[in-house]
């Protein structure tokens, strides 16, 4: 594969990944969408089924990593290094365009959330209403868990814990793939049984932190929260931005060293 081939490729896979994960939580979160308040369900099988459409879309382009955290792993456990700035750039920049477009798709929710009172507050809201009181916390906006995570409990290693241990599960799932076919991969299988560890990731370890578990799927759409003209948007949270950019890298360096001890 080229360098190129490997940007466009990761660059349009993550875009994918990002625009159906980052639609599945705005189609819980926005008021006047059909899908508000589906639930977690709803949100762990989307961002399943989104890895699945993005993976298969992609991978034969740039192999689909669409996580700097499953490249580093790659890169780790192979030893070749030269490909790895292209990885990189075409995931964050097709996490931002994701971003982009899940807020084009929903244009007329995201301003109706926002300029409701019971959402972000103001003269006429009920103070006490769970809505009024989560747009006032410090940091994060009341859409912000629509583009990037967020603890449900502030604990700085305990959130980073979560998300290396998340990452962890993720990657070795990866990079274990095609052991019992000759090292040869799973093909299109693989895609499946990837989106399936994701969820699976989801249901069981994301109620801390809401998984992040791939830095640019973080970074990249807090990014364009930042400078998107969000009415009422709050904070992007860049106190708490690093967690979820760090505990996947460390989580994916953890997998490969394991993988290399105990699988190679």
């Amino acid at each position: 594969m080229s360098s190129s081939d490997i940007f466009i490729g990761e660059t349009i896979g993550t875009a994918i990944l990002i625009l159906l994960g980052g639609g599945v939580c705005a189609a819980v979160t926005l008021k006047a969408s059909k899908a508000r308040n589906a639930g977690w369900l709803a949100i762990t099988f989307g961002w399943g089924f989104a890895v699945l459409t993005a993976v298969y879309t992609t991978a034969p382009l740039s192999g689909a990593h669409l996580n700097p955290a499953v490249t580093l792993a790659l890169a780790i456990k192979d030893g070749t290094w030269s490909d790895v700035p292209a990885y990189w750039a075409g995931q964050l920049l097709g996490a931002m365009i994701g971003a982009a477009l899940v807020w084009l798709a929903y244009y007329g929710q995201f301003h109706a959330h926002l300029t409701d009172r019971e959402i972000v507050g103001g003269p006429g809201a009920q103070a006490t209403t769970a809505k009024a009181v989560e747009a006032r916390e410090k940091g994060a906006g009341p859409v912000l868990g629509i583009f990037s995570t967020g603890p449900e409990i502030r604990v700085v290693w305990q959130n980073l814990a979560t998300e290396i241990v998340g990452t962890v599960v993720l990657v070795l799932a990866v990079l274990t793939q095609g052991l019992n076919d000759s090292g040869n991969g799973l093909g299109t299988l693989g895609a499946l049984i990837t989106a399936l560890v994701v969820v699976s990731v989801g249901l069981s370890l994301g109620g801390p932190t809401g998984y992040a578990i791939n830095p640019a799927r973080d970074l990249g759409p807090r990014i364009v929260h930042a400078l998107l003209p969000l009415p009422n948007k709050g904070g992007s949270d860049w106190g708490y931005a690093w967690i979820p950019v760090a505990g996947p890298l460390i989580g994916g360096a953890i997998a490969a060293g394991v993988y290399n001890v105990a699988f190679a």
